[in-house]
């Protein structure tokens, strides 16, 4: 079956049918982002007749309206955004929005005498030699804009200047490659065409392509939900952002304007979603479904029983989005969420690597809220699930099919039931005693595992190692230092590799102060100082001052007391005892969440 079809068309029929709306552009890319001299640089380009590349349009299928008649598809542009754009600003003389939502006009200038384009600038304004602005003159009337040139430049030569004039207004009539994939492709299949085709290899997620049946949607308002996606993460991440966003007075005009203003005094770094994120819990908390593919078929308004496009399914689908999109950007929902992460210890974003467990604890967050479920037990399910899923790597491997079992699973039964099934065939002693203790024989420091002992070292206000008051979790908030038990130079001294010092079990948070007194010591010798300075009082090493408030640190960083004895000969067997420790530590940690 042939997927696409190849088509040159004239520039001019291109601006038409993005002008009458046949072909929509759904700023999967967003803003207009080229400089302006990119877009004299296209200008010249088609002048001198060179090919400026294809762009890529995917039909939408046709949509069965209320009063029973078929609505063709329009074509949504999902690469060469900036190109048409460009050719809409330079030919068409229209606005544009650029990087700071402003609505500016670029303005490409023609000197017909060198034949040679430029942005326009006061200069050339000056200078009679120069049209200013192309758009005039190539929607204009030839011979008018000749007269007007030639009255005031007579003396260039005019048979050289009316061929540079007649070549100028002949752009619109190039032509552009327009590659039309198929109404009937689903995601994956559009994803490879698209890879397969860009030079520059750029993948679209298929969020991308919500983005672009969102965004290209104006009859149920889809233009003013992509916005607000948008604008949100964006702020999420830069809230001085606000200001620009101040500048689409469209968009202020909107419900959602007012939704989002809290985030421009909002500096919380902890869950900084992407539009990605957003679409996938919005769409997953709302429609009990876990891939985006059938997000991009429902917005369509397909029925999935007849196999049909039908209006009134698009409809509701973009309401039923909106919905989810509103809950998730809502000030309260997105706060309490963050309290209840960090209230398991997850007070950094560098201790969650896994954004899909994350998501998915926000989108249990979401749904128990929805369902009525009591907020304590909310509390304790979120922190469960979120510290469940990073342990044993739900979501590492296929996370769209994980999401739609999973949602399909917590809609059809009590939470409580789902979790403790999961907990009973995963979590199971032999995860805690061996499963576990093995996982964390690892030199990955960025491991999930150890990110989960220390939160819950932060849960349990456990202090860093050999501090008397210097908790773990100021020094995970404030940029701490991990270190070594048996410190690295006192290993590689004893020719252990890096594989073999650099084991998570050998890690602790340490202040640097007490690292650099410690220093490459083995762990005998230097706790035989500590011991000596807790005796005479000096504490000039660690500011424990009994031998008692020694053992309680060793047990909170679950260090074995035996380190106090232990060297190089000691090594293998420490970190066996550590592990087992830590696992212990891990397994309390999450029963108490």
């Amino acid at each position: 079956m042939q997927k696409y079809a190849v088509n040159q068309q004239l520039i001019e029929t291109l601006l038409a049918w993005v002008n009458s709306g046949e072909i929509a552009i759904p700023e999967i890319q967003r803003p207009f982002v080229w400089d302006n001299s990119k877009v004299r640089d296209l200008m010249d380009s088609l002048y001198q007749g060179y090919p400026v590349g294809y762009v890529i349009a995917w039909r939408n299928p046709n949509v069965r309206l209320k009063d029973g008649s078929l609505s063709e598809g329009k074509k949504i542009l999902i690469d060469g955004q900036q190109r048409v754009t460009a050719l809409t600003a330079a030919i068409l003389g229209q606005y544009v929005i650029n990087k700071t939502y402003e609505r500016v006009k670029i303005k490409i200038a023609f000197h017909p005498i060198d034949e040679r384009f430029e942005v326009q600038n006061p200069a050339i304004l000056k200078d009679k030699t120069w049209l200013p602005d192309i758009s005039q003159a190539i929607n204009g009337d030839l011979f008018e804009i000749a007269d007007q040139y030639f009255a005031l430049n007579p003396d260039v030569d005019k048979k050289q200047v009316r061929n540079a004039f007649s070549n100028l207004m002949n752009i619109p009539k190039k032509q552009i490659g327009i590659i039309e994939l198929a109404a009937d492709l689903d995601i994956e299949t559009v994803t490879e065409i698209f890879i397969r085709i860009n030079s520059k290899g750029v993948v679209l997620s298929q969020a991308d392509f919500a983005m672009s049946k969102i965004a290209s949607n104006t009859e149920y308002n889809g233009n003013e939900l992509r916005k607000a996606i948008d604008y949100f993460c964006h702020l999420c991440i830069a809230p001085e952002f606000y200001k620009h966003i101040e500048n689409d007075k469209e968009f202020t005009e909107t419900e959602f304007f007012q939704k989002i203003q809290w985030l421009k005094t909002e500096n919380e770094d902890l869950y900084d979603p992407d539009y990605n994120d957003l679409i996938r819990v919005a769409f997953t908390t709302q429609f009990n479904r876990g891939r985006l593919s059938d997000l991009v078929s429902l917005l369509s308004g397909r029925n999935f029983e007849t196999r049909t496009y039908e209006d009134t399914i698009a409809e509701q689908s973009f309401a039923t989005l909106k919905t989810g999109v509103i809950n998730f950007i809502n000030e309260t929902n997105f706060k309490r969420f963050l309290m209840i992460i960090k209230s398991a210890g997850f007070i950094s974003p560098k201790l969650i690597r896994s954004q899909n467990a994350i998501n998915f604890a926000y989108i249990i967050y979401l749904k128990l809220k929805e369902l009525g479920i009591n907020s304590v037990a909310i509390e304790s399910y979120v922190r469960r699930w979120l510290v469940y899923s990073i342990l044993t790597g739900r979501y590492s491997g296929s996370p769209e099919s994980t999401f739609d079992f999973d949602i399909k699973q917590i809609s059809q039964k009590p939470f409580d039931q789902y979790l403790r099934e999961k907990e009973e065939g995963e979590l199971s002693d032999a995860f805690w005693n061996a499963s576990l203790p093995q996982s964390l024989d690892t030199s990955v420091a960025s491991s999930p595992y150890f990110h989960v002992f220390l939160a819950a070292q932060v849960k349990a206000n456990d202090r860093g190692f050999l501090s008397k008051d210097i908790l773990v979790g100021e020094l995970v908030s404030l940029r701490g230092d991990i270190h070594h038990l048996f410190p690295k130079d006192y290993l590689k001294k004893n020719g252990l590799d890096k594989s073999k010092y650099n084991q998570i079990a050998n890690y602790v948070y340490m202040q640097s102060e007490i690292n650099i007194k410690v220093g490459n010591k083995s762990p005998r010798d230097y706790f035989e100082i500590i011991t000596t300075q807790i005796q005479d009082s000096s504490r000039q090493v660690s500011g424990l001052s009994t031998q008692q408030e020694l053992l309680g640190n060793l047990q909170m960083n679950a260090v074995p007391a035996e380190i106090m004895q232990m060297s190089i000969n000691n090594y293998n067997d420490f970190l066996t005892a550590r592990r087992k420790l830590m696992a212990i530590k891990i397994k309390e940690y999450y029963h108490s969440l």
